[in-house]
């Protein structure tokens, strides 16, 4: 399991903090460089693209950690949860099976720290109704939904 991180020019030194702060996990951080007009989707698509949709997490900040998170959804296989507090990442893994995680530029490091373990902690909810729901939207993805 590696973690790939990326941010615009609004959450680059989150992180470099999150990285320095982290160092029991793989973290990959995009090979993007940021500027002051950088644009958010390409470090989304970057990111999302070059991971293990199967094994890996993505950690996606932009300002408001809104637009980061749409452009990483229309990314085949990406699961993307913009959060803002640690039951949302708790209950977005379990129920949603995420394996991107998206937040704002001005989450402190604490909170930061705290959302990335309890994403990479907390197990998928095998109930039933969760895969049901989660494999609707694969399906969806996948071409093969069949309207009612």
């Amino acid at each position: 399991m590696k973690i790939f991180i990326a941010s615009d020019h609004a959450g680059i030194n989150l992180v470099n903090e999150i990285i320095t702060n982290l160092p029991q996990y793989e973290i990959i951080k995009s090979k993007i460089k940021s500027s002051p007009v950088d644009d958010y989707p390409l470090f989304a698509f970057n990111i999302c693209n070059n991971m293990n949709k199967q094994e890996d997490y993505a950690i996606l900040i932009c300002k408001t950690g809104i637009g980061i998170s749409i452009a990483a959804n229309k990314v085949k296989g990406i699961r993307c949860a913009k959060v803002s507090n640690i039951d949302e990442v708790i209950s977005s893994k379990a129920h949603n099976y995420i394996n991107a995680l998206a937040f704002n530029a001005s989450t402190s490091l604490k909170d930061a720290v705290a959302y990335i373990n309890a994403l990479i902690s907390t197990p998928n909810d095998t109930a039933e109704r969760h895969q049901r729901r989660v494999n609707e939207i694969i399906k969806y993805e996948n071409g093969e939904y069949n309207e009612l």
